[in-house]
């Protein structure tokens, strides 16, 4: 990966997490699906088999995400965001010609690779923040992928509040939307997101932060839910569904209180300590070491493993003593904690224990969400905007709560993530 220039100072990671908050909530298009799927039928004519077929299409999109992984190490967030822009804005423009009926007869395999390429905008999205953040944030990795992943799953409740009020319920204007408001969004966010020097992990105030962030988006996602069932009951004037989508737009800009309440009273908030590990530390200390220091570091309560790693640790201490003096060129393998290549990685039963786990899971959600619409009808509900709210929250309290627990099992028993 070519070295990147890190901007410096304590409050660039807070700005970048409160950029890439917008952008997860963009990287959550593909939730969109029940809420045009029946516009598919009702316009384009299309069986129910054929929406499912095109359901697939949209969960083989946001999945694949192999090429996105490659890109965030060979180049800067903003070039891999530009990818995710452009599938956006390509994919889902196709699909709103052929719903508006700007162009007619539009072939079924030309809708199905574009919807292939508009939600893999998805892919893009999601890995350049979160790599990012994780990233400038090494200490807190599950702490912020949790976050960042509640955003996306709680991004399908946002979509829901706006195709209620702002977008009139039409499938139309939710794919024009799609197609050129989430481009503007991330290209203005780009900016903010970037690699930053971690603040130091010795601040008691990084885990307020945190904290707080965590709780903002809880009150966003209860309000949300609350708010589509309020929409689906009441009749409301146009006057007060600006101001209750007003108070959404300010939910989402709350986590920008920790980089001003930073900038408004900086007591110690400069004073950074470069972590182990981060490109600064390298840089001043050894620079022909091919592997960074893990993570986190173990505490006092890990001597009871000193006897267990002794022998491992001696045979780096003599592989190390001999590389310097140059007897020997051994690079030895990653562990846990560090840094994977794919090859690497593609090798370990961790990965594949990875990647079961999540088919398994995942793939029976996106099989509830593609039929969503369908399963509302089943029970005499012509608006799926309630169950796709109630979807997200529940999408949204798994990963927020996945991201903390794992965070707290690792402080709690040296279990390293990677």
């Amino acid at each position: 990966m070519p070295k990147l220039k890190l901007k410096a100072g304590s409050r660039p990671p807070w700005v970048g997490l409160a950029a890439a908050v917008w952008v997860e909530i963009s990287a959550g298009n593909g939730y969109n699906f029940p809420l045009y799927s029946s516009a598919l039928k009702s316009v384009l004519g299309y069986s129910q088999q054929q929406v499912t077929i095109l359901g697939v299409a949209n969960d083989i999109g946001e999945s694949v995400g192999l090429l996105p992984g490659i890109a965030c190490n060979k180049f800067p967030p903003w070039i891999v965001l530009l990818f995710g822009v452009f599938a956006c804005f390509l994919g889902y423009g196709v699909i709103w010609l052929a719903v508006s009926q700007t162009i007619y007869g539009l072939p079924y395999w030309v809708l199905w690779i574009a919807l292939v390429v508009a939600t893999n905008s998805n892919a893009w999205f999601g890995t350049a923040v979160l790599v990012t953040n994780m990233r400038n944030f090494p200490l807190s990795r599950g702490t912020v992928s949790g976050i960042l992943k509640g955003y996306a799953g709680i991004s399908a409740a946002v979509y829901t509040v706006l195709y209620s009020t702002l977008l009139e319920q039409s499938a139309s204007k939710l794919l024009l939307f799609l197609t050129l408001g989430l481009p503007v969004v991330c290209l203005a966010m780009m900016y903010f997101i970037r690699p930053c020097t971690p603040p130091s992990g010795e601040d008691s105030s990084v885990h307020v932060h945190f904290v707080f962030t965590q709780a903002a988006s809880v009150l966003l996602a209860i309000y949300l839910l609350t708010l589509t069932v309020i929409y689906d009951t009441v009749s409301l004037s146009d006057a007060v569904s600006y101001v209750l989508l007003a108070i959404v737009v300010i939910f989402l800009l709350s986590p920008l209180v920790i980089p001003v309440k930073m900038t408004l009273f900086r007591g110690n908030a400069e004073t950074l300590t470069p972590l182990p590990g981060s490109t600064e530390h390298l840089a001043e200390g050894e620079g022909d070491s091919t592997r960074a220091d893990p993570l986190l570091s173990p505490s006092s309560s890990a001597s009871n493993l000193g006897s267990f790693f002794e022998s491992e640790y001696a045979s780096d201490v003599e592989t190390l003593l001999a590389v310097g003096e140059g007897a020997v060129k051994k690079k030895r393998r990653p562990r846990r904690g560090e840094d994977f290549k794919f090859h690497e990685a593609f090798i370990k039963a961790d990965f594949w224990l990875l990647w079961v786990v999540y088919f398994l899971g995942v793939g029976s959600g996106v099989t509830v969400l593609n039929n969503l619409a369908q399963i509302g009808v089943a029970f005499g509900e012509d608006s799926t905007t309630i169950l796709l709210s109630l979807f997200s929250f529940c999408n949204f309290s798994g990963r927020l709560g996945s991201g903390a627990l794992s965070e707290h099992f690792v402080r709690l028993f040296l279990i390293i993530k990677f």
